[in-house]
C-alpha cells in the first residue's frame, strides 16, 4: 500500500537561513507560485523520507504570526488549515531570543512541530554556545543543530520529521487558559465542539477574540454560515464585557499574549545561551564601521551599486554580440528550411522577418545582462551587504514617504522591471508595496540601458568612454532622483499615509555558495523573466511585421501611425517616429532602436546597423542632434512600462485600475519632463 505523502511547512524569521535549508532538503526539485488570492510568493519542493515522498512548503520569512501583514497571514492561514504533518521552525543560533517567539508561536498552533537551531557554525565563531537538550526541555519541541550550508545535521532534521510525523500530537498550554481563566470558562462553554474541526480548541477561541476578516472568510470557504460568523461576533462582543469586568480590554488582552511569547522567548535563551566575544564579531564591526559610516558607507554603497552595473553593461556586450550572430546563422538555416517547403513569402516574412528577429532581439539583449545581473545580485544578498545597502538608503525613502525596503527593490528593477515587481512583495505595507510596484519603472532596466549607453556614446560624449560612462551614471542617479520624487508625491496624495517602521535584519558577513548563487539566479530569476519576455515578444513580433507590410493608400500602417503622432513628438523634442518606436517597442524596451531603423529605412522588417558608426550616420541623417538625443535618453527613462511589466504589476496587484495607473503615471512624467526641457533649449537658441 503507497504511503501518504508527507506535507511539511517551513516556517522562520528573515536572515535564519530558511531558504538554505529548503535548498538543502529539496535540491533543484522545488518550484515557486503564490497562494490563492494572494500576491505572497511561496516555494515548494519535495524529497525522500526513508522511502517516503515528503512535500515540504516554504512559508515567507516574518516574526509573528499576530500582525496582519499579508506574509503573516498567508503563514498563519497554512499551520492553520494547510493539513502541515509537522511545521519546521528556523532558529538562528546567533539570535535565538529574536527568532524564539514566532517558533514558540508556531508549536502553540501546530501540534508537531520541530526546531532546527541553524547556523551553528555562525554561532560558533562568535562564541555563542546553545544548550539544545535544555532548549528542548524548556519548549517542549525537540531541537536539532545544524549548519545547513555546509549540510551538517541535514539528515538528523530528516530522521525527527519523519519521527514526529510518526509521533502522537502534544497538546500545549494556552495562555488564555493560564492567564484569563473566566475568559476561558465562558469560551468552553460557549462554544460547540462542531466548530472548531479544523483546528485546535484554544487557538480557535483565541481567533475569535482577533477578530480577523480573514478568519472570518476561511471559515466560510470551509462551510461555515453568515449565522455561524454572526455567532462568532456575538461571543467576542461577550467577551469584551467579561475582560471589562476585570478592568481590562480585549486590545490589552491581545497586546500581552504577544508580549507573553516576547517574556517566555527573553526567559528561554537567557537560559540556553552563553556567549564569549568571537573573533567575527570583530571581523563584523570593523567591516560595518566602514560601510554604515554616516558619510562614506552610503558613498561606498553607491560605488559599490556603480561596479555592479558597469560590470553588468560591459560583460553583457561580447556574449550578446556571440548570441546576435548565433540567431543570424540560425536564421539563415531556418529560412533556407522555408524555401525548400515552398512557403509563402508572406509566410517568410511574418516568421523570420516578424516574429523570429523580435525573439533574437529580445534573447540577445536580456539574456546576457540578467545572467550577470541576477547573479552578482544574489552574491550582494548572500555575503549580507544587500541589507546594509538598504539600511543606508532607508533615511532618503522615509523622507519620501515610501519604506526603506523599496531601496532593494528598486535595486532590482535595475536588472529587470518585471523582477523588480515581483521583490516588491518584501514590504508589509500594502500601500508602500504598491508605491514601489507603481515606481519601480523609473528606473532603467537591462533593456532600455543599450538605447541609453547607444545616444550618451554617439551625441554625448564625443566619442570618450568615459565620457559615455559618465552620462550613464548621471542617467541612473536621475531616475533614483525621479523616484524619490513620484514616491513622496504618491504617499501625499492617492496613496497618502505614514511610512511604516523598517526593522531590517542586518545579518553576519558570509561567504556566499556561488553554486547556490548560480542556480537561485539563473533559474529563479533569469529564465523565469526571460521566459516571459519572450512569451511576449512573440506576437508582438507579428504585428510589428504586419504594421510594416500591411499598406493603406501606399503608406504602411506603422508610418500612418508615426504620422499621427508627430505633433506630440515635436512638442517633445523628438518626432512622430520616434514615439511610434517607442509604443511598438513596448512588448520589448530592446527593439526600440532597430524599429526606429526599420522605419528610417523603409524596409519593414527590423534591422540591426552593422556598427555604432552606421547607427549614428542614419540617425543624424534622419534630423538627430544632441538635444534629440537628450530627449529620446530622457523619455527612455520614463516612459511605459514593457509588457512583461505590465502583466506582472496585473498579477502582483490584482488590480486593473493600478495597472493602468503603472501604464501612464511615468508616460505622463516623461512626456512633461521631455516638452519642459525642450522648451528650454529652444529659449536658449539650442
Amino acid at each position: 500500500m503507497e504511503q501518504k505523502k508527507l506535507r511539511i511547512g517551513l516556517a522562520g524569521n528573515p536572515n535564519t537561513g530558511k531558504s538554505t535549508v529548503f535548498n538543502a532538503l529539496t535540491g533543484l526539485k522545488q518550484h515557486t507560485g503564490n497562494w490563492s488570492g494572494k500576491t505572497v510568493g511561496c516555494a515548494v519542493g519535495s524529497f525522500s523520507l526513508e522511502g517516503r515522498e515528503a512535500e515540504i512548503t516554504d512559508l515567507p520569512g516574518i516574526y509573528s504570526l499576530f500582525s496582519d501583514s499579508a506574509e503573516e497571514q498567508c503563514a498563519k492561514e497554512f499551520i492553520l488549515y494547510g493539513n502541515a504533518d509537522v511545521m519546521l521552525v528556523i532558529l538562528d543560533a546567533v539570535c535565538l531570543e529574536r527568532n524564539l517567539p514566532l517558533a514558540l508561536q508556531t508549536a502553540q498552533m501546530h501540534p508537531k512541530t520541530v526546531f532546527c537551531l541553524n547556523l551553528m557554525d555562525e554561532a560558533k565563531k562568535k562564541g555563542i554556545s546553545v544548550e539544545v537538550k535544555k532548549l528542548e526541555d524548556l519548549t517542549g519541541v525537540p531541537v536539532i543543530p545544524t549548519a545547513a550550508r555546509d549540510g551538517e545535521g541535514i539528515d538528523a532534521l530528516k530522521k525527527q520529521l519523519l519521527q514526529t510525523a510518526k509521533t502522537e500530537p502534544q497538546k500545549r498550554k494556552s495562555y488564555l487558559a493560564q492567564d484569563y481563566p473566566a475568559l476561558y470558562d465562558y469560551m468552553e462553554e460557549s462554544c460547540n465542539q462542531t466548530d472548531f474541526t479544523e483546528i485546535p480548541r484554544e487557538i480557535f477561541y483565541e481567533l475569535i477574540l482577533e477578530g480577523n476578516e480573514d478568519f472570518y472568510k476561511k471559515s466560510m470557504d470551509l462551510g461555515k454560515t453568515e449565522t455561524d460568523i454572526l455567532e462568532w461576533m456575538y461571543r467576542r462582543e461577550c467577551a469584551e464585557k467579561i475582560l471589562a469586568e476585570q478592568g481590562e480590554t480585549l486590545g490589552g488582552f491581545l497586546e500581552k499574549r504577544s508580549l507573553f511569547f516576547l517574556k517566555q522567548a527573553e526567559e528561554i535563551a537567557k537560559a540556553v545561551c552563553r556567549k564569549t566575544k568571537g573573533d567575527r564579531d570583530v571581523v563584523t564591526e570593523r567591516i560595518d564601521r566602514l560601510v554604515l559610516h554616516r558619510k562614506w558607507g552610503a558613498l561606498l554603497m553607491l560605488a559599490l551599486l556603480a561596479l555592479v552595473f558597469w560590470i553588468t553593461i560591459a560583460g553583457a556586450n561580447v556574449p550578446s554580440d556571440l548570441l546576435m550572430q548565433g540567431f543570424q546563422h540560425l536564421g539563415i538555416t531556418l529560412r533556407q528550411a522555408l524555401v525548400a517547403v515552398h512557403a509563402p513569402s508572406w509566410a517568410e516574412g511574418l516568421l523570420m522577418d516578424g516574429i523570429y528577429l523580435t525573439v533574437s532581439w529580445v534573447v540577445s539583449v536580456m539574456l546576457p545582462p540578467m545572467a550577470i545581473f541576477f547573479p552578482l545580485f544574489t552574491l550582494l544578498e548572500d555575503s549580507g551587504l544587500l541589507p546594509r545597502i538598504a539600511f543606508q538608503l532607508d533615511g532618503l525613502f522615509q523622507k519620501a514617504g515610501a519604506h526603506g525596503k523599496q531601496a532593494l527593490t528598486l535595486s532590482m528593477g535595475f536588472g529587470c522591471n518585471a523582477a523588480g515587481v515581483t521583490s516588491c512583495r518584501i514590504i508589509d505595507s500594502p500601500r508602500e508595496r504598491l508605491i514601489a510596484i507603481l515606481t519601480n519603472n523609473f528606473v532603467p532596466c537591462n533593456g532600455r540601458f543599450p538605447t541609453i549607453i547607444l545616444l550618451s556614446g554617439l551625441f554625448l560624449s564625443a566619442g570618450s568612454p568615459w565620457l559615455s560612462g559618465f552620462a550613464v551614471c548621471i542617467v541612473v542617479l536621475l531616475s533614483v532622483g525621479t523616484t524619490l520624487l513620484v514616491s513622496a508625491f504618491l504617499s501625499r496624495t492617492i496613496l497618502k499615509g505614514v511610512p511604516s517602521s523598517f526593522v531590517l535584519e542586518l545579518p553576519p558577513y558570509r561567504k556566499p555558495k556561488i553554486g547556490q548563487v548560480l542556480v537561485r539566479s539563473l533559474l529563479d530569476r533569469t529564465i523565469f523573466v526571460l521566459g516571459r519576455a519572450v512569451t511576449v515578444a512573440v506576437p508582438a513580433g507579428a504585428v510589428i511585421w504586419l504594421c510594416g507590410n500591411i499598406e493603406v493608400g501606399g503608406v504602411d500602417l506603422m508610418t500612418h501611425f508615426a504620422n499621427f503622432l508627430q505633433p506630440l513628438g515635436s512638442l517633445m523634442g523628438l518626432s512622430g517616429v520616434i514615439l511610434a518606436a517607442f509604443l511598438f517597442g513596448m512588448p520589448a524596451n530592446e527593439i526600440v532602436i532597430p524599429i526606429l531603423l526599420m522605419l528610417y529605412s523603409q524596409s519593414g522588417m527590423l534591422i540591426e546597423a552593422e556598427g555604432i558608426v552606421q547607427a549614428g550616420q542614419i540617425l543624424s541623417a534622419n534630423g538627430w542632434t544632441w538635444t534629440t538625443a537628450v530627449c529620446a535618453i530622457l523619455f527612455t527613462l520614463n516612459h511605459f512600462p514593457c509588457t512583461t511589466t505590465l502583466l506582472t504589476i496585473r498579477k502582483e496587484t490584482n488590480s486593473r485600475f493600478w495597472t493602468a495607473v503603472s501604464l501612464l503615471l511615468p508616460t505622463i512624467v516623461g512626456i512633461l519632463f521631455c516638452i519642459l526641457l525642450h522648451g528650454i533649449f529652444v529659449l536658449l537658441g539650442l
